[in-house]
């Protein structure tokens, strides 16, 4: 019984963890690609946040609209790339005024609100994985290979394919992004804690849980389907890689 109520928070870390690894191994490699083919580290920036402009484009335009809802003053906002001095690429950013922890934590967390709402609406609205994942569901491994095989043939698949890709790699909040999640975080886990002291608990456990355990099932749902995306695209971009690298007699990656 308590194990329904929390699995949602399982499915989620299962789906998470693996998904913040793929994604930097699916970055890695197509920098990597770009960089043996251009021979040219700035080019090489420039293409890699090209391929990644529609969730860029979602990612800080919805920062910049969260601040606008909130009343938070914003300041230059960029869609431009540039390499950070611990030689990490920042894509975009928006510059915003510094607010209280709960409309920072909500600027910081609006691209994972819209990405994911994207990322469900492109793989459950258009691409309709569901009936793959209910196949899987049912233990139906033949069906569900069969529907895997006729996605391509849907009408504007690779499009929706890509930008479910481009969406779903971006939509991470960044460490600045993070900054002010703690605080949040503490205040909420407090509340419970009181709740809990002061009788609450089995109302938090019978009414609130099971709301907050389906929430974490569709995010959950989102990042499995991301992760999927990215393992389909990781082994095509290792091979490439690899190929340039005997190719071109040089060891990238």
């Amino acid at each position: 019984m308590i194990f329904e109520r929390v699995n949602g928070l399982l499915w989620l870390l299962g789906f998470l963890l693996p998904f913040l690894f793929v994604q930097r191994r699916v970055h890695r490699e197509i920098q990597a690609v770009l960089l043996l083919l251009t021979r040219k580290p700035g080019l090489t920036v420039g293409l890699f946040s090209l391929l990644f402009l529609p969730g860029i484009l979602l990612h800080e335009t919805s920062h910049f609209l969260m601040a606008k809802l909130l009343r938070v003053q914003t300041g230059r906002f960029s869609l431009f790339p540039n390499v950070l001095p611990d030689g990490t690429i920042r894509l975009g950013y928006v510059e915003t005024a510094e607010a209280d922890f709960i409309r920072d934590s909500l600027i910081g967390m609006a691209p994972l609100i819209t990405g994911g709402i994207a990322t469900a609406a492109i793989s459950l609205g258009v691409l309709k994985v569901q009936e793959i994942i209910m196949s899987i569901s049912a233990a139906q491994y033949s069906e569900a290979l069969s529907e895997i095989r006729h996605l391509p043939q849907m009408s504007d698949f690779w499009l929706w394919f890509y930008l479910l890709f481009a969406i779903s790699s971006t939509m991470l909040p960044s460490t600045s992004d993070r900054r002010k999640w703690m605080p949040l975080i503490l205040l909420l886990t407090s509340l419970a804690v009181v709740l809990v002291i002061f009788g609450a608990g089995n109302w938090l456990l019978n009414a609130v849980a099971p709301w907050f355990n389906r929430a974490l099932q569709s995010i959950a749902l989102v990042f499995g389907v991301s992760l999927a995306v990215h393992v389909v695209l990781f082994l095509p971009f290792f091979i490439l890689r690899r190929l340039l690298n005997r190719l071109t007699g040089l060891k990238v990656g």
